[in-house]
């Protein structure tokens, strides 16, 4: 099978098509035809081998995970003789984190894996680009957001942040969206109810406050937008620095405003399972559209980590693989 291999840190240069054995499932496991896969910020660190105390799970010196991706979206090809919950032809979209391996023509997975049905309204691009849970665990289960709350979603363009819009305003929600200006358009057609141009306002500093603060990007941190928060606002953040690891545990314990960060990639398969059902709901409702900024085959999967490395897509950057778009 053709697969996107790296065997040594660096640029997106690093990156190469090559042939690897098609997996064989066992027992308990189905063999996926990965029809489309995600290239994400993720792929992009563990490509890179960055920050350095990553490499305590990508590898020390080299890549301990030569493919990457984790989330995709395929159609069953066989089944192991123990599996219950799937067939062969079956269409599903789900996840191989917190380890890779999806940018290949083939996955294998136990069937108790984070992989469910694929939305029937969706194509395989859009049905990859809705897996990732982030956006959901920290609005609903972080910051368990409320119709009529205020919050600010800075990021709100990029992939999580556009899904953060929509699930938000499904909740009820007042959203406040922060973003460069030529991306303004798109965040007021997810919903959000303001835009703010980060290049030309500062949300922080503008005077107003929110209940939520959800740091997409991990551009500001809790101290800087403390002031933006109502009295016990959350501030919830996708990065883990080390001033939020020493804050989350202490504004816990003490003081009205918290600081939030969530490894929703570790949560058990279970728990993700429930969420894709939950987003398929959603998305065959209408209720949720993902967002795809650039698709690209997967012989040039390169040209795909160069734009997310750039820091300005919109919404999912999406490879294919050969025969299926």
């Amino acid at each position: 099978m053709k697969a996107a291999v790296h065997r040594r840190y660096g640029s997106p240069d690093v990156v190469t098509i090559d042939e690897l054995p098609k997996p064989v499932p066992r027992d308990d496991e189905v063999l996926i035809r990965v029809h489309a896969a995600t290239v994400g910020i993720v792929d992009s660190l563990a490509r890179r081998g960055t920050p350095a105390y990553a490499r305590l799970h990508f590898g020390l010196r080299r890549p301990r995970f030569a493919v990457l991706g984790s989330d995709f979206a395929g159609q069953v090809e066989a089944t192991g003789p123990a599996v219950t919950r799937f067939a062969a032809g079956d269409q599903v979209f789900g996840t191989v984190g917190p380890h890779f391996g999806a940018h290949a023509e083939y996955v294998c997975l136990s069937e108790q894996a984070a992989v469910a049905a694929k939305p029937a309204n969706l194509a395989y691009p859009e049905a990859a680009a809705l897996v990732d849970g982030t956006a959901l665990c920290f609005l609903r289960d972080k910051a368990n957001l409320r119709r009529g709350q205020t919050i600010v979603i800075n990021g709100a363009s990029g992939a999580v942040g556009s899904t953060a819009v929509q699930l938000a305003k499904h909740f009820g929600a007042i959203v406040t969206g922060v973003c460069s200006g030529p991306n303004t358009e798109l965040v007021r057609k997810l919903g959000a109810d303001a835009v703010v141009d980060y290049t030309a306002a500062d949300f922080a500093r503008a005077g107003q406050t929110y209940d939520v603060i959800f740091d997409v990007v991990g551009k500001s941190s809790f101290s800087r937008c403390r002031p933006a928060l109502n009295r016990a606002g959350i501030y919830l953040t996708t990065a883990p620095s080390p001033a939020i690891l020493l804050q989350m545990p202490r504004t816990a314990r003490c003081g009205s405003r918290k600081a939030v960060v969530a490894f929703t990639g570790l949560r058990p398969a279970s728990e993700k399972r429930k969420d894709l059902r939950y987003l398929t709901e959603l998305a065959e409702s209408a209720a949720l559209a993902p967002v795809i900024d650039t698709r690209y085959p997967l012989r040039r999967i390169a040209d795909a980590y160069r734009q997310v490395d750039a820091g300005h897509k919109r919404g999912n950057v999406v490879v294919t693989m050969t025969g299926h778009q």
